[in-house]
């Protein structure tokens, strides 16, 4: 598919924007830029190192405009696909416990899906942006989980309570769920601190509002109550 759609591009004589994930970089403390090394770990990892090389390639010939935007793990509203959200938003919204995968202590990166949306089509439409790979923009804090919860509880006056699921259990649990399954190759990333460098993208475009987790949050608990 990621082939047909370069020679499509290359075809029609557009341009072509990659939208792209961190599933490939090392899952340790390291913080990610877009000069950290591939580094993948499980079937999803290695699938998405070979995709974006084979971006990397494209846009190294130097035929067709190509540009790489790259976000870490997703947050936001409506039926946003993401682990935070399946794991603690709507569980906490539900009045269920949030669980929190490997660790509750160490610091996320996550990115409002609207923000991703937009810094993509600005990047698309930055001529002088093309031929580079970019982080799209997150917000300032990079709170630990226990943290997220927290504010997840004051944003819609919910208990703070949470299990955190050791990874052994996480690991049995794909044996039979499907979503559990999911997670189990991103598990390393879940024990250490994952943190995503945007200063590229903030100097080029400092006019950007980036979305705070607060200001999100809130978002999301007007969409439910609406």
């Amino acid at each position: 598919m990621l082939r047909n759609a370069l020679d499509a591009t290359r075809a029609a004589g557009a341009r072509f924007a990659y939208f792209d994930n961190t599933y490939m970089y090392p899952q340790d403390h390291r913080t990610q830029t877009e000069m950290t090394p591939f580094e993948p770990v499980g079937r999803k990892g290695k699938v998405r190192a070979r995709m974006a090389q084979l971006v990397l390639e494209e846009m190294q010939r130097g035929e067709i405009p190509v540009l790489i935007a790259r976000a870490p793990e997703f947050y936001g509203p409506g039926r946003t696909q993401g682990f935070t959200n399946s794991l603690v938003i709507e569980r906490m919204k539900a009045g269920k416990r949030a669980l929190v995968p490997v660790r509750a202590d160490r610091r996320r990166t996550l990115i409002w899906t609207p923000d991703a949306s937009r810094a993509l089509a600005r990047l698309g439409t930055t001529p002088d942006a093309y031929g580079q790979t970019w982080h799209l923009p997150v917000s300032d804090a990079h709170p630990t989980y226990g943290e997220f919860v927290e504010l997840v509880a004051t944003v819609f006056g919910v208990s703070s309570r949470y299990t955190v699921v050791p990874r052994w259990a996480l690991n049995a649990a794909g044996l039979i769920n499907s979503q559990a399954r999911e997670i189990r190759e991103l598990l390393p990333r879940y024990a250490a601190d994952n943190l995503f460098d945007d200063s590229k993208f903030r100097d080029r475009f400092p006019d950007f509002a980036v979305t705070s987790h607060a200001e999100g949050l809130e978002r999301i608990r007007r969409e439910t109550r609406d």
